[in-house]
């Protein structure tokens, strides 16, 4: 919990708080009066390799299509 004078002093700090996800109460002496939090989600870095085990490839997926099913494709 951040006084008035403490969230004016520090606002770039209390803004890096919130977009981290962290709820910042500003209050007037011992009596909280607002909520500070990020809009939307936190940025998050990307994890490559996340999902990696999650996705299933059919075995016949790089098997060779029909005459057929290439026309219907349009790559005939």
């Amino acid at each position: 919990m951040y006084t008035v004078h403490q969230a004016k002093t520090n606002l770039s700090k209390l803004l890096e708080e919130a977009e981290k996800g962290k709820e910042v109460i500003i209050a007037r002496g011992k009596t909280p009066v607002a909520k500070l939090v990020a809009i939307g989600a936190p940025k998050t870095r990307r994890s490559p390799g996340k999902y990696k085990h999650l996705i299933k490839i059919h075995p016949t997926f790089y098997d060779p299509i029909s005459k057929d099913e290439a026309k219907d494709w349009g790559i005939e």
